[in-house]
This record gives C-alpha cells, sequence and structure tokens, in this order.
C-alpha cells in the first residue's frame, strides 16, 4: 500500500571522501581533515576516513591528538568550497528522484518525503542516484516521521538502508542508552540518570512532569516524545534561510592582554558583518564565546534595544560582552554569533510530506 514515508540520508564519512575522489591514490588509507592540514597549529578534526576512525580518531579531536593516534594519517586542510560544491551535486540528484521533496540539513544529509509501497527500493534508488552522479556513497534511514528516520541510519551505516518505525522502535532502541537518541548528549543523558533514566524505554515511560520539571515545558515533552521515537513527520522544501552568521578562530598563541582579545573581537564583528550585510537583515542578538587556556568555555549574549546593520553599534555591544571575561585568563578561541531578524512569509511553494508519528 503507498503511504508517506520519511527518509534520511546521510553521505559517508562525507569530507574524507570528497578528499580521497580528488586524490584516489588515498583510498584504503587514514585520512583525517582538520584545520589547514598542520597538527602542529592549534585545530580541531573536521572529519575522518573509516580506516582512521579505527583508531579511535573523531570529529571535534584536537589535530595534534589525531596524529599522535594515527601517526601514518593524511592529514590534509579543510577546503570549504569543494565540499559545498559536491553537496549541490549530492542535493541535484536527490531532487531529480521521481515524487520527492527534498529538505536539505547540511552538506551531507537530507531529509527525503515520499510515498511509496516499497521504501527501501526508493532508497536504493536514491543511493543509486546519488553514485552515479557523484560517485559518492551514502546511508539511507527509512522512518515514519524525521527522528526514527534520523536514528535509522546509524544502523546502515555504511552504505545501507535500515527502517525504524513505531513497530521496531522499542525492540531496536527499548534497551539502549538515552545518549543513543539524536539530540541527548552528555549533560542530558547525565540529568536523566539523575532521576533514574538510563534507557531508551526509561524515558519513554517516566512521568512527563518530572521532565518538565528538569528541563522546562518545551525541551521536558520533547525528551517524552523522544523516548518513545514521536516526531514530526514533516518533510518542507523551503529555501533554508539562516538564522545568524558566526565566526570563530582558535589562536595559536593565547591572547592575554585585552587589547589584544578586543582587537580579535573586533575583527570577527567586521567578517560576520559582511555576511550580515550581504542578507540585509538587521542583526537583534550577538552572542561570544571564550574559550580559556585551561578548555574552559563561557558564553555572553546580549539582545540589541533595536534591530541594526550599522557596524559600529554591533561592534560596540560585542566589546561589551568581551568586558565580562576574566582579567588576566588566557584566551585561546573566540567565537562570535549574530542573530538576524528572520524574513517575513513570501510566496516560496512549499511541498510539504505531513504528518505525525
Amino acid at each position: 500500500m503507498t503511504r508517506p514515508w520519511v527518509l534520511h540520508v546521510d553521505l559517508d564519512q562525507f569530507i574524507a571522501a570528497v578528499e580521497v575522489l580528488r586524490r584516489p591514490e588515498l583510498a584504503g588509507l587514514p585520512v583525517i581533515v582538520g584545520g589547514r592540514g598542520d597538527p602542529a597549529e592549534r585545530a580541531v578534526v573536521s572529519t575522518a576516513s573509516y580506516e582512521a576512525r579505527a583508531f579511535g580518531v573523531g570529529s571535534g579531536m584536537p589535530l595534534r591528538v589525531a596524529a599522535r593516534k594515527v601517526p601514518d594519517a593524511v592529514i590534509l586542510p579543510v577546503d570549504a568550497p569543494a565540499y559545498e560544491a559536491a553537496s549541490e551535486q549530492v542535493m541535484a540528484a536527490l531532487r531529480g528522484l521521481d515524487g520527492v521533496v527534498v529538505e536539505v540539513l547540511g552538506w551531507d544529509e537530507a531529509f527525503l518525503g515520499v510515498r511509496t509501497d516499497d521504501p527501501e527500493a526508493f532508497a536504493r534508488r536514491a543511493q543509486a542516484q546519488v553514485l552515479a552522479a557523484t560517485e559518492l556513497h551514502c546511508t539511507v534511514g527509512i522512518g515514519d516521521n524525521k527522528v526514527r528516520a534520523k536514528i535509522a541510519t546509524g544502523f546502515g551505516k555504511p552504505r545501507g538502508v535500515f527502517r525504524l518505525t513505531a513497530d521496531n522502535w522499542f525492540e531496536t532502541m527499548g534497551e539502549r542508552a538515552t545518549l543513543e537518541l539524536w539530540g541527548v548528549g552528555k549533560k542530558v543523558s547525565g540529568r536523566l540518570a539523575k532521576h533514574g533514566i538510563s534507557t531508551v524505554r526509561e524515558l519513554a515511560e517516566a512521568d512527563t512532569a518530572v521532565l518538565i520539571e528538569e528541563f522546562g515545558p518545551r525541551m521536558g515533552a520533547w525528551y517524552s516524545d523522544l523516548g518513545a521515537g514521536r516526531g514530526s513527520a514533516v518533510v518542507d522544501d523551503t529555501p533554508w534561510v539562516a538564522r545568524g552568521h558566526s565566526r570563530e578562530r582558535t589562536f595559536q598563541q593565547n591572547l592575554v592582554e585585552a587589547a589584544e582579545v578586543d582587537a580579535a573581537v573586533e575583527q570577527l564583528v567586521g567578517e560576520a558583518m559582511r555576511d550580515v550585510v550581504q542578507e540585509g537583515r538587521p542583526v537583534v542578538r550577538l552572542t561570544l564565546k571564550i574559550r580559556y587556556a585551561p578548555f574552559r568555555t563561557k558564553t555572553f549574549s546580549r539582545t540589541l534595544p533595536a534591530p541594526s546593520t550599522d557596524a559600529a553599534v554591533i561592534r560596540a555591544e560585542a566589546l561589551k560582552l568581551s568586558a565580562k571575561r576574566e582579567e588576566g585568563t588566557a584566551v585561546r578561541l573566540l567565537g562570535l554569533r549574530l542573530e538576524m531578524t528572520m524574513p517575513a512569509p513570501d510566496s516560496v511553494e512549499r511541498t510539504p510530506i505531513r504528518g505525525r508519528l
């Protein structure tokens, strides 16, 4: 019987795979991509090939740590334009499938909405289409909503297809740790554990009032639904609009003097404002991230008195946030995010696959 399905397409080791396509001699070797490709500099791993992951290398790991884990690894610099170009090819290939709605999530993943009586066959067609167009492999998770489709992908890695629905949710996920749920990290799982909630089944059976008291009305209800695998089944191809623009920089030498930190903040403002001006939407809120040399991270946010595209106003507000930092403590990283007003609904046609399960 034909019915709506949600598919989650996730490119396998995407960034590393793009690099191997450009350098076929790297196939089968441990490849690590991060920073400017120099483990002597402060940078983190953006991605690693499966061969490198076998040694414990993962995204977000300091590049020099990854280099120690895999001394023979090929370490390459990040080339964002190449990955963006490859991603556009992938999404174009997916949009070429008959009767599909494509909701792009990032460079390497997207939700597909489709009506079919054989979602596995459709998933295989999607894989074949992407491979033919780009020479890149992907995994497809099949679900009756986005939550289950997204989690299903993990069971299909690499290059596979896996179905996760209400019918097999608890059989597949029930005894697994809450940490394995989409959107649950170490901090949240730790807070859940304090209430005796360690598994997905225990989360599903937990008193919603307890979750709301711990996480608030919105997130408490969300975690309750998540334990049961409930979620939106709406796949929407409305073009994505950035809520904000960010810049982040890790310094090769720690910044200690206040003047150095403020100068770096001003530079981040200038870079982020270039993107803001191009979009023509004013800034309404700033967030400054400061990572101190001992790897402690603090964030400071400020809502503007009125929306603004005046770089001088944004700079002054960013410096007010910078003044909240710990005096005399060395800074190794700064990040700035500028949130903008969102555009009013326009006439862009939406083609959603609707439902909630």
